[in-house]
């Protein structure tokens, strides 16, 4: 079932009127078209998107729903009347610059002006978290320290001490930078998208970090660049030296950052040990082959034998632990804002109608999972529970381990049967807890799918697939 906008939409003849240029050119940069592939998809010449681009010409209403309809997004979406940024390709610092197009880079930084505008928005309601850094990290800063200084300096200012850091991508957040995933698979080539590694722009009010899971679904590796564009961002907002310079200081600042060199050169061994830097490497949350990298850099091990722990790591490569299993390594601040301004009654659908946007790309924006379809029941379940001889029988068709289990108060929301407070506890999402000694009396939650008991939260993500039995 299609979302509904919340709010009424413009009409098509108030888009034409109030036609942005600049929305056309996001729009379509986002998408990764070309103007000679969106003059195809709409059916008016390339130097007529041209022109509505430069703001020589407005297009008809007509073509405004063509364009709407070849670019995903709502007709409003060209209209004036709402806040833009504009971050420019030299504003932003591209990991492997020269792997990524031209259309690449200008899709992701459109990407980043739709992230701000979100961020934006949010923030009027919702208090993010200040900006938190020292004086010489801020824009308008022009003494910089090199940096292994900057990063022990870093750790020191965000009270991170000598341990390792847990969750960084949390720690940005917690810190003031506002922290996106840029994944956008269904809506282009994944090749292409992936050669996208991470960028950072300080060109907005607020340090912006855009991560790309695309890429390498590593945790290791995607610690590291987020680290590497924490160092972009306190290192080069005055844009000083050339891309490779800057590109070499990044990865100095993260592996400073990530591993102390004066803890981490007493722990990494002196002769090439890989059951060893594999234990280090997941106390530290980094990679073997930068711990390889270290240990050279330390020159705690020579050049050579650094050559044959690379070849020796590309003939065995390890299995990637996924971004997606580690929470504290994912954006939380945009979904969190969204979700506590839910509990007030402004939906996501609500926030995707004021920024004329649709609710597929907001969610996108802000790293929320897409809802699973609603049903709605059918019949009585009443009489459905008369048809089933197993709702209906006594205690005697218990199993051994159901009878067993009724002295205990948790029922896995899985299976149905009763389990241990141990294992409640460790999966508190899929159990419901039932108190009293008549474990019937209580008010209980059961899918109208499976027909199975569902915890509290369960039935509320899911009102229209769950029935609520309440004990006589």
């Amino acid at each position: 079932m299609a979302e509904q906008w919340a709010t009424p939409q413009p009409s098509l003849t108030d888009v034409a009127r109030l036609f942005d240029p600049a929305r056309l050119t996001q729009a379509r940069q986002v998408c990764k078209m070309s103007k000679t592939e969106l003059h195809e998809a709409v059916g008016v010449s390339a130097a007529a998107i041209g022109q509505y681009e430069r703001g020589e010409m407005k297009p008809r209403a007509e073509t405004i729903a063509l364009l709407a309809n070849a670019l995903r997004v709502p007709p409003g979406f060209f209209a004036h009347g709402r806040p833009r940024a504009q971050v420019d390709i030299a504003e932003a610092s591209f990991r492997r610059l020269r792997a990524t197009s031209l259309a690449q880079q200008q899709q992701a930084t459109a990407y980043v002006e739709q992230a701000w505008e979100l961020g934006c928005y949010l923030e009027e309601s919702v208090e993010f978290p200040p900006l938190d850094m020292p004086d010489w990290a801020l824009v308008d800063s022009q003494d910089t320290p090199d940096p292994v200084t900057a990063a022990r300096a870093m750790r020191t200012h965000w009270e991170l001490g000598q341990e390792p850091i847990k969750h960084l991508v949390y720690e940005l957040e917690q810190h003031g930078i506002l922290t996106v995933f840029f994944t956008m698979k269904q809506e282009g080539a994944p090749d292409d998208k992936g050669r996208i590694d991470a960028f950072s722009t300080t060109a907005l009010p607020r340090p912006m970090i855009v991560l790309t899971p695309d890429k390498a679904n590593d945790v290791m590796r995607h610690r590291f660049s987020a680290a590497h564009e924490l160092g972009h961002i306190v290192l080069h907002h005055g844009r000083q030296g050339t891309d490779s310079q800057m590109e070499r200081q990044a990865d100095m600042f993260a592996a400073e950052f990530l591993t102390p060199r004066e803890i981490i050169g007493n722990q990494l061994p002196r002769r090439l040990n890989f059951d060893k830097l594999e234990e280090i490497s997941q106390w530290w949350g980094v990679s073997v082959h930068s711990l390889v990298y270290r240990s050279k850099e330390l020159e705690l091990i020579s050049e050579s034998t650094a050559r044959r722990a690379y070849i020796t790591l590309s003939s065995s490569p390890r299995r990637p632990l996924s971004i997606r299993d580690f929470p504290g390594e994912r954006p939380e601040l945009l979904k969190n804002a969204i979700e506590l301004l839910d509990t007030v009654d402004v939906t996501l659908t609500q926030i995707a109608a004021d920024l004329q946007m649709t609710p597929k790309h907001i969610r996108r924006l802000a790293d929320i999972d897409d809802p699973q379809p609603k049903l709605t029941l059918v019949g009585n379940t009443d009489d459905r529970r008369q048809t089933n001889p197993a709702a209906t029988r006594g205690d005697s068709s218990m199993s051994d381990i159901q009878k067993e289990g009724a002295d205990m108060a948790h029922r896995s929301a899985i299976s149905g049967r009763y389990i241990s407070t141990a294992a409640a506890a460790r999966h508190p999402r899929t159990s419901v807890t039932e108190t009293g000694g008549n474990k019937s009396s209580g008010v209980h939650n059961r899918s109208a799918i499976s027909g199975k008991y569902i915890s509290d939260a369960a039935a509320a993500r899911h009102p229209n697939t769950s029935v609520t039995e309440r004990g006589k």
